[in-house]
């Protein structure tokens, strides 16, 4: 690094790089946690735990880079503690990959793939003791068709046998341990047949938590965006209503004044329609004459 003042210029170019990310992630984090309502659950955030796995090894390696120039010219036969400090460093620099790291929180395919994992654990618990007792059973049968029966060196013990069974099972197959004998290729035949139905079980299962988990977070992030809309409109909208009024308040107990007009309206017509029925009743009862009894 280019403090240690051993470094090219595209070293030196590559640590400035490295120094304004750096403190670009650092200040965003500061400021997360300062607005976080809960401390204690930031700093228990898994993706908060790897920002910080990811930033502070920069600034400790830093540290340890000066104090190793220190001691290098205070005590220049103290070679062991310079080593045992220089693989300190250079195992906080591999952790830089932790950068990649970051992009899950803005990336919905690497959240998926977490809270898939996160999950199946219980699947993937059995995929792995299937695996381990497929190998404990493939492994001496290998050994004894290839050591036993046909003497090749290729299979020299039965933990040497476990590499092979590994990647037989798993269908990678590098090649560098190869049963030459047929009862050692009907074992491998045998134990690449059973590792596909082995690694095929538990895959099934996976990736419907996968397919369920992508569309859990696709409709949360739908509902928080359509919040986030609905809530900028009601904003847009209040402010235009405020706007309109023009500052004016209006009271539970006033009413616009054409509200009262047609109110006023209302209660003329209403008394001249009672007016008009009480003396049409009037007219009808001068109306009723009344006869004599004799008239009956």
């Amino acid at each position: 690094m280019w403090p240690s003042g051993e470094c090219s210029p595209k070293c030196q170019n590559m640590f400035i790089i490295e120094t304004v990310c750096v403190a670009w992630f650092s200040l965003e984090f500061i400021l997360r946690f300062i607005q976080a309502r809960s401390k204690l659950d930031f700093l228990r955030g898994p993706l908060n735990i790897i920002d910080a796995m990811a930033i502070l090894p920069y600034y400790v390696s830093l540290v340890v880079a000066e104090e190793d120039s220190n001691l290098d010219h205070e005590r220049p036969g103290g070679k062991g503690y310079l080593d045992k400090l220089g693989l300190v460093l250079r195992i906080l620099r591999a952790l830089r990959i932790l950068y990649v790291m970051r992009l899950a929180r803005h990336s919905l395919g690497l959240q998926t793939l977490g809270l898939t994992v996160r999950r199946s654990t219980r699947e993937f618990g059995l995929l792995l003791l299937f695996l381990c007792v497929a190998v404990t059973l493939f492994s001496p049968l290998v050994h004894l068709a290839e050591s036993e029966l046909t003497g090749t060196h290729d299979f020299s013990s039965i933990p040497a046998s476990y590499w092979w069974a590994i990647i037989s099972m798993t269908t990678v197959g590098y090649g560098d341990m190869v049963p030459r004998s047929i009862p050692g290729q009907v074992v491998a035949l045998s134990s690449i047949l059973s590792g596909i139905l082995i690694m095929a079980f538990p895959a099934t299962s996976i990736f419907h938590m996968f397919s369920r988990s992508y569309q859990e977070l696709k409709m949360e992030h739908d509902r928080l965006f359509k919040e986030e809309c609905a809530a900028a409109a009601a904003a847009a909208a209040a402010s235009g209503d405020v706007q309109e009024v023009g500052g004016e308040v209006v009271g539970e107990d006033s009413a616009p004044s054409g509200l009262g007009l047609r109110l006023d309206k209302e209660g003329v017509h209403s008394l001249e329609s009672l007016a008009l029925l009480g003396k049409g009743r009037e007219a009808a009862g001068n109306n009723n004459h009344s006869l004599p009894a004799a008239a009956f």
